[in-house]
């Protein structure tokens, strides 16, 4: 499973990072690379719910994000 990260810089200076395979998942972050470290934690969060309650199947054991 490959899922891509988006980036952008909000006008106060903090990073946000986005993975629109997976709705609302995006966080901040004071740098690019604490933005991307949160939003890879919250990701899998999210995955391992969905696997949880039965919305997704189970992920092969390969994950890999990709940094736009």
């Amino acid at each position: 499973m490959k899922l891509r990260v988006e980036f952008d810089r909000e006008t106060d200076g903090r990073w946000i990072a986005e993975v629109p395979e997976l709705a609302g998942v995006l966080a901040y972050g004071k740098t690019r690379a604490q933005a991307l470290a949160a939003v890879e934690a919250l990701a899998l969060r999210v995955i391992a719910d969905r696997i949880e309650n039965g919305e997704l199947e189970p992920v092969p054991s390969s994950l890999m994000f990709e940094a736009a």
